[in-house]
């Protein structure tokens, strides 16, 4: 007797052999059943090696429960300690799932199908399961048969007897079988309609892949034929009864549970189109109307059960698309984005044990090797395996995929799969979640081998292969480009010319060639700047190829590479800062603006950074204006101060198109900007400070140069039109007006001398031919327009104002604002033109006729020829002249009661407007979106084409490029011509309310 307060020797050994209910164990051990052999070392030790002993003890004394007499209790007790084969299958078996645990206590004499240990059991086939099933005559005998073949295979797995390759392909053998016993079931029920046609079943998925797990959805698609002599559409209607028939059969719930759903949503059209067709049908849908991810789907096509003729026939008539899909418009871009868009429907709790279809799981490895197969499978049929590891190997031995990289991703790839199989095997459950309790992921982990620290170390060693996959799953498609123009060791097979030109083409580069000798260039040689570019360079490709024009990318980050590759600190940047790197590759490959820019000063690279380089954030307009007012200091001359000036025009340009590009593309840390408002404010306002900061040391380099430290006149720049707006483009010119006033005691002509040599030598200097972008300044929106003095004294301001001023020239004047020069002076310019632009008694009738009259005007005359009126960003209908013109009138009509509406900035007089209920919430947001839609499309031209434009692209690979920028997927250029066309229609209706009062 123990002692009390004691534990029992036999508690002790329980807790060393893997117990954590040592308690509830010793009392099952002391129970009837296990009386004769309690005490046999060997049943412990056989428990202990289980993968929950608690779970594998339960389940042994329910089974022996379960036995109908004495006698068989005590032959099954003899079997477990006699014959060591059955003591690891049965007990490997209880210890890992509780399911087939419950399957042999319903069915007590199963056991006896773990017994035989002949070699012909080890790898069963079809043939061997078919004879399991052979008996099986209605549902539920089926789903008996069906798990005592399932206990066989979970047997030899858990013993280690066969590997994850080996289980899942005689899951994959089993499920056929099935299909094969399911078809028998439904055609002895209707055996007229089997008389009627001929029905093959082509097995989908992880079933045709011969890689299935415990539990799935057996995803199948169904070809029916009429037989010689038979109706067709009789015969198709037979076949879909049978068919269904077979789905109910596997898929329904009996008193014996479910075996799996039957899933054939793969079909054409989906759960929409027919159950059943025939191949013509089939072959006709494929030919004109598949997406691409259907011709993924079709890699792992397998005839399985009905018709074998027919079911080949299939398999033949089909290949030859599955191979040509590579070939498809933005076929790369499809594949990656289906596999996006499966990560952002995984639920935000589940993300972090999702093993299957986060990243880093297992969906990863199969769309990289599908992926590749789909490129080079055309000439290469030793690709064109079904199943994952198999042709991973492929890809390995005829050098589409490095040796080493597909080591480490079949080992990866064995080890999730193996957590996945261990997790469905407990319940017997479809789940690819890994669990979060404590219990389960201790057994889960000695289910793998994982101890002493199951938990521990299963949760270490699915991190490390997870993080090998996401590291892999992308470079894998594009490191053998590198090693196609490397020098490689002796025997290292290598993608072909040939292969690397299918490559590139399948990424989108119009110019493999060229791609092929840029990569040459840059990863060649033994040097260690060659060896850095050789990491790089495979996710750099990804990310070019995620463009509109790769070959653009790879170019320019030559061209940078070339310029920078000597200086210690750009392979670095681009290796050590995470964002640097996909910064820049969206940069290079976006258009020709941003590129321009930075080969004219590429050590700007360093702003994409994340580290001192100041990052991507647009500068405000006081730190601007000091650094070039310190650089104009600095500098010995006029021509020298601005040349300064300008290349910080330059830098800060480059840093403002940059962010753009980065905030409308998004990262993979950071998603695309939502709110393509703030990006359309960010870039207007950077811009616009950017200019008057430029101007404003224009400016002052020009007086010191020929006054010194002051002008005989008071001189002030107001900005106009989208400058004085905050809302200038990467291709707006400066609309301005001067402003001066003669100092005290100064004549008025010395002073009018001085105030227009500023203005030539300001425009002279700023379009003076260098690297650095000229600023145009338009001045023609002064008094008089072009026959008028560029700059006039504020009284001559004041006298034309009051005398000739007309309606259009108080509208322009809504949006002047002091940017540069005296700020006392400018904002004695705005208390002169107030009154002008807001009138005190609002519009008269006949003013609102005359700028109706005007813009009517506008629209007919100035609306170049030869293109489409409805894509003209700025004067068509609903674009930026309509939106602005109706803001403006209702600023003219009621500013002088409403001071909010005192902006020169279109979007905040807008909001100020709806906030006065002058215009309904509805109609401001539609005109909001059409002038943030039509604005961003003005930027993107400038962006992509390095030129102004106010239409659309004709060029297809520079519409693309406009496409990608407003967030618009490969392949849907249309979808974004019809959502301008849709969003400026809503918002000219706005404006014929408005404006024209329709």
């Amino acid at each position: 007797m123990t002692a009390p307060g004691r534990r029992s020797s036999t508690f002790t050994r329980l807790l060393r052999h893997g117990f954590t209910d040592a308690t509830s164990a010793e009392r099952l051990l002391d129970s009837a059943e296990l009386a004769p052999v309690r005490s046999d070392p060997v049943l412990l030790e056989a428990l202990g090696a289980t993968a929950d002993p608690d779970l594998a003890l339960r389940g042994l004394v329910r089974l022996l429960e379960a036995q109908p007499d004495p006698a068989a209790r005590r032959k099954l007790l003899d079997t477990v300690i006699a014959a060591k084969p059955l003591r690891d299958r049965l007990l490997g078996v209880l210890g890992a799932s509780a399911a087939l645990g419950e399957h042999l206590a319903r069915h007590a004499g199963d056991w006896q199908a773990l017994v035989t240990y002949e070699p012909r059991d080890l790898h069963p086939g079809v043939a061997e399961f078919e004879r399991c099933l052979a008996d099986a005559d209605d549902p539920v005998t089926l789903r008996v048969a069906y798990r005592r073949c399932l206990l066989s295979i979970a047997a030899r797995d858990v013993c280690g007897t066969t590997d994850v390759a080996e289980a899942a392909a005689e899951l994959a053998d089993l499920a056929t079988a099935t299909l094969r016993a399911a078809l028998r079931i439904a055609g002895a029920a209707a055996p007229e309609d089997t008389a009627l046609c001929r029905l093959a079943v082509i097995a989908m998925g992880k079933c045709g892949g011969h890689e299935l797990n415990y539990v799935s959805d057996v995803d199948v698609i169904f070809v029916g034929e009429a037989v010689d002599g038979a109706d067709e559409s009789k015969a198709l209607k037979a076949a879909t009864k049978l068919a269904s028939h077979l789905m109910r059969i596997c898929s329904e719930t009996t008193v014996e549970g479910s075996i799996w759903p039957v899933d054939a949503n793969l079909r054409p059209e989906g759960r929409n189109g027919p159950l059943v067709r025939t191949l013509s049908s089939h072959l006709a849908y494929y030919q004109r109307w598949a997406k691409t991810w259907e011709f993924q789907a079709l890699l792992k096509a397998r005839p399985v059960a009905g018709d074998p003729e027919l079911g080949e026939q299939y398999i033949a008539a089909l290949a030859p698309l599955v191979w040509q899909a590579a070939e498809r418009e933005n076929f790369v871009a499809d594949v990656q984005k289906m596999r996006r868009r499966v990560v952002e429907n995984i639920p935000a709790a589940e993300v972090e044990r999702e093993l299957k279809l986060a990243p880093g799981g297992l969906r990863d490895v199969e769309f990289a090797v599908q992926l590749l197969q789909l490129v080079h499978g055309r000439a290469d049929a030793s690709l064109r395996s079904g199943t994952t590891l198999d042709a991973l190997r492929a890809l390995a031995a005829g050098g589409y995929v490095g040796r080493v990289d597909a080591a480490q991703l079949e080992d990866a790839y064995r080890f999730l799969r193996s957590m996945e199989h261990r997790i469905q095997l407990y319940r017997l459950r479809r789940t690819h979640l890994v669990p979060e309790g404590e219990d389960d992921q201790r057994r889960l982990g000695r289910s793998l081998g994982l101890r002493p620290d199951p938990v521990g170390e299963l949760n270490r060693e699915w991190k490390r292969h997870a993080a090998v996959v996401r590291r892999l799953h992308e470079k894998l498609f594009y490191r053998p480009l590198l090693d196609a123009v490397a020098q490689l060791a002796p025997g290292e097979a290598r993608l072909s010319p040939e292969a690397a030109r299918e490559r590139l083409v399948a990424l989108g580069y119009a110019d493999p060639a060229a791609a092929l000798r840029h990569l040459e260039a840059l990863a060649s040689g033994v040097t260690r700047k060659a060896a850095i570019q050789r990491t790089l360079l495979p996710v750099l490709l990804g990310w070019f190829a995620d463009s509109a024009d790769p070959d653009a990318g790879l170019l320019n980050f030559r061209k940078v590479s070339d310029a920078l590759g000597k200086t210690p600190w750009y392979l670095r940047l681009l290796r050590d800062e995470g964002a640097a790197a996909q910064n820049l590759a969206r940069v290079l490959s976006a258009g020709r603006l941003a590129p321009d820019l930075l080969m004219r000063a590429p050590e700007a690279v360093a702003l994409l950074g994340d580290g001192d380089g100041g990052g991507l954030e647009p500068r405000s307009r006081t730190p601007l204006e000091q650094e070039i007012l310190a650089a104009v200091g600095r500098a010995g001359s006029g021509e020298q101060a601005v040349t300064a000036a300008r290349g910080v025009r330059r830098r800060e340009l480059f840093r403002t198109a940059a962010a753009d590009i980065v905030g409308s593309y998004g990262t993979e840390d950071r998603p695309a900007e939502a709110d393509p408002g703030a990006l359309v404010d960010r870039v207007g306002a950077a811009v616009s400070d950017l200019t008057a900061a430029t101007l404003a040391g224009t400016l002052r380099a020009v007086v010191r140069d020929h006054w010194g430290e002051e002008l005989p006149t008071r001189f002030a720049v107001i900005g106009m039109g989208r400058f004085g707006g905050h809302e200038l483009g990467y291709g707006s010119d400066a609309d301005v007006l001067f402003v001066h006033e003669p100092r005290d005691g100064v004549d008025e002509r010395e002073a009018g001398e001085a105030a227009n040599r500023v203005v030539s030598e300001m425009r002279r200097l700023l379009q003076v031919p260098s690297a650095d972008p000229p600023l145009l300044i338009d001045a023609d929106l002064r008094p008089e327009g072009k026959s008028g003095p560029l700059v006039r004294t504020l009284k001559s301001y004041e006298a034309y104002y009051r005398r000739w001023s007309l309606v259009w020239e108080s509208q322009a004047l809504l949006r002047a604002e002091p940017v540069a020069g005296d700020a006392d002076l400018g904002r004695r310019f705005v208390e002169l033109i107030d009154p002008l632009r807001y009138p005190a008694g609002g519009l008269g009738d006949d003013a609102v006729r005359e700028i109706r009259r005007l813009k009517a005007r506008m629209e007919t005359e100035r609306l170049p020829r030869g293109v489409d009126p409805k894509l003209h960003v700025k004067l068509g209908p609903g674009g930026l002249s309509d939106v602005e013109w109706t803001v403006q009138l209702l600023q003219m009509r009621h500013g002088a009661a409403h001071e909010a509406l005192r902006t020169p900035r279109t979007r905040e007089a807008l909001a100020a407007a709806r906030e006065a209920g002058l215009i309904s919430a509805e109609d401001a947001a539609i005109l909001d979106e059409a002038w943030v839609l039509a604005t961003r499309v003005r930027n993107a031209v400038m962006l992509v084409r390095g030129r102004a434009g106010d239409t659309f692209p004709s060029d297809v690979r520079e519409l693309a490029a406009v496409g990608r920028y407003l967030g618009y997927e490969p392949g849907h250029v249309g979808d974004m011509l019809d959502a301008y066309r849709r969003t400026t229609r809503r918002a000219r209706g706005v404006v014929d309310e408005l404006f024209y009062g329709a």
